[in-house]
């Protein structure tokens, strides 16, 4: 397969709320009227932090793509092997060699693509809820090779990778942004 590109407007990736995983109606109206756009590849390797922003007695960050893996085990070291859909319990690896790295115990799940969330390889690592130990991970994913994901590119990789049709991910959007349990419950029945 080849490189896949998607263009989104600047104020889409920089602007949107983490919260929503698609550009909304005004992000895409910017992009009509000629706002800047911003290229980026569907088949590289992105972190993000998949948790709401905060302090909180858990964050998960989530990486998607070719190395995924590869980078997770750069960030606890290759003892204890993650194995698919298993919860490994780790160190970070990265605390032991860098000055601004911060120490925690993680909980790390590894799921091989095509059969995760995005239909790429896929690793989550629960955290303590700390923006600081959260902030920590995603900058050593960065230093391993993975770089930041934009508002709703694992969402839009389920879509392009046949995981999600369409309806699908603006559901998720709608479940993420419920605010009743009848939205929620609506947005449920559609995932």
């Amino acid at each position: 397969t080849g490189v896949q590109t998607c263009a989104l407007p600047i104020s889409a990736i920089l602007a949107a709320p983490a919260t929503h995983p698609l550009p909304s109606e005004m992000d895409l109206l910017a992009l009509l009227r000629g706002g800047a756009i911003e290229m980026f590849s569907t088949d590289d390797t992105i972190v993000a932090i998949a948790t709401p922003h905060g302090r909180g007695a858990l964050g998960i960050v989530r990486l998607s793509g070719p190395a995924a893996a590869s980078i997770a085990r750069g960030l606890i070291g290759d003892h204890p092997p993650l194995l698919p859909r298993m919860a490994t319990w780790a160190r970070l690896q990265s605390a032991k060699s860098s000055a601004d790295a911060v120490p925690d115990e993680v909980v790390v799940t590894y799921f091989p693509g095509p059969r995760s969330s995005t239909g790429q390889d896929v690793v989550e690592v629960s955290a303590h809820g700390s923006p600081v130990v959260l902030d920590g991970i995603v900058r050593g994913a960065i230093a391993l090779g993975a770089r930041p994901a934009a508002p709703g590119e694992f969402t839009l990789r389920s879509f392009l990778n046949g995981r999600r049709d369409l309806v699908r991910c603006e559901a998720v959007r709608d479940l993420i942004d419920a605010e009743t349990p009848l939205q929620a419950r609506v947005a449920f029945d559609q995932l």
